[in-house]
């Protein structure tokens, strides 16, 4: 383990102090380091954040910073591209704008958005994006040829607009949808008059003091990012580690931050939107964002209502499913999963969270992930033996 070099939002703390078992912790190290130091190591990189009411554990950081034999060694400020563990962030600057009065969840979209209404989706409404219940599909037919030709984020969502048709009736089941996600950001910025990363930066993370947080590169130091071992299918002009993607800021997927500063974002949440004396989300939003929100939308078949649990952003922990967060809690946990190799995990009921950011594709072997999540969660053996920190 090393010590973070740069300013983090979250002071350390021992795992006895945190009501965690020390040789247990050991043991998710020597799993992480495993996964990433053996020979054809599965993991290039691999860098965790465990905490616990407003203090963290010593990072666990292991690998290099590319999947090159010769990249640097990974250090727990460097930066990982952390594709959709961007959304509930995307979807919490969205919430901001609704507890402030100037976006509804019950509003039509094309209320705000008037040209989203070609081919059905006049019905659509603000919370079946919010909810992963809108139809839309996940990726656009022509996602591909639009990143070749590193099309700018208004080229995609003109051809969610115009060019496609949802997958059911809006409200009447569950897709997960990325393209909602661009739509949602939209709204938002609409709403809000500015562009959706600063907005974010603005609102969440300049006032919880991530330095290293950004959707999108801009701004950033690039040198600290790791790279992604990136599928066969992406092509270099527009994969992962390209200056395309990496500017592009893609509101379903181009957030970039460090383990502790994303471990402050969960904190919040924990938290009840208070950040030490203020209080940055209201607790109403809070509370609607980290519960099952599908059982609002009586459309939704019961089967996917009860298996494919989500807040409003937030995926609640699906156990035994395919999408599972964590094998020992239960459906009340809430986090959400990445393409490269990122997995995020809250527990309300101890005030945990774990979040463990990787550079391999998560389609490789998702079983890792949730291993790993596991062992953090076997980990915690009794309440902190002291007063609760503010962060």
């Amino acid at each position: 383990m090393t010590t973070m070099s740069t300013t983090r939002p979250l002071a350390f703390a021992t795992p006895r102090e945190l009501g965690f078992c020390p040789e247990r912790i050991s043991r998710v190290d020597a799993l992480v380091r495993h996964w990433t130091t053996k020979p054809d190591a599965p993991w290039p990189a691999a860098s965790l954040a465990v905490g616990r009411r407003g203090r963290l554990l010593e990072p666990i950081c292991h690998g290099r910073r590319g999947p090159e034999p010769d990249a640097e060694p990974v250090r727990p400020d460097d930066l990982f591209l952390i594709a959709s563990l961007t959304k509930p962030i995307t979807y919490l600057g969205g919430m901001l704008m609704v507890e402030r009065g100037l976006l509804g969840l019950s509003e039509p979209v094309i209320e705000r958005l008037p040209e989203f209404a070609p081919h059905g989706k006049a019905a659509t409404l603000v919370q079946h994006l919010f909810t992963h219940t809108s139809g839309l599909p996940d990726m656009l037919p022509n996602n591909r040829e639009l990143r070749r030709q590193q099309a700018p984020l208004d080229a995609f969502l003109r051809h969610v607009c115009e060019d496609t048709a949802p997958l059911f009736p809006p409200g009447s089941g569950f897709q997960y949808q990325s393209m909602g996600t661009l739509v949602a950001a939209e709204l938002t910025q609409r709403a809000s008059g500015l562009a959706l990363p600063e907005l974010l930066r603005r609102e969440l993370f300049a006032p919880l003091g991530l330095n290293a947080t950004g959707l999108g590169a801009a701004g950033l130091d690039e040198r600290r990012i790791v790279r992604v071992r990136t599928p066969p299918d992406q092509e270099p002009s527009w994969d992962w580690n390209s200056p395309y993607w990496r500017q592009l800021g893609a509101p379903w997927g181009g957030m970039f931050s460090t383990p502790g500063e994303y471990a402050a974002l969960c904190q919040l949440m924990l938290n009840g939107g208070r950040w030490r004396q203020n209080q940055i989300v209201a607790p109403a939003t809070i509370r609607m964002m980290m519960t099952n929100r599908l059982d609002d939308l009586p459309n939704v078949p019961e089967a996917q209502r009860r298996t494919k649990a989500w807040g409003l952003g937030w995926q609640m922990n699906h156990p035994t499913g395919v999408d599972c967060l964590c094998d020992l809690l239960g459906p009340d946990a809430f986090g959400h999963i990445g393409a490269t190799g990122t997995i995020v995990w809250c527990d309300p009921r101890s005030g945990t969270y774990c979040v463990l950011f990787t550079s391999a594709p998560r389609d490789e072997a998702p079983g890792r992930l949730v291993a790993v999540a596991n062992a953090v969660a076997a980990a915690l053996v009794d309440d902190p033996p002291q007063p609760e920190h503010e962060p």
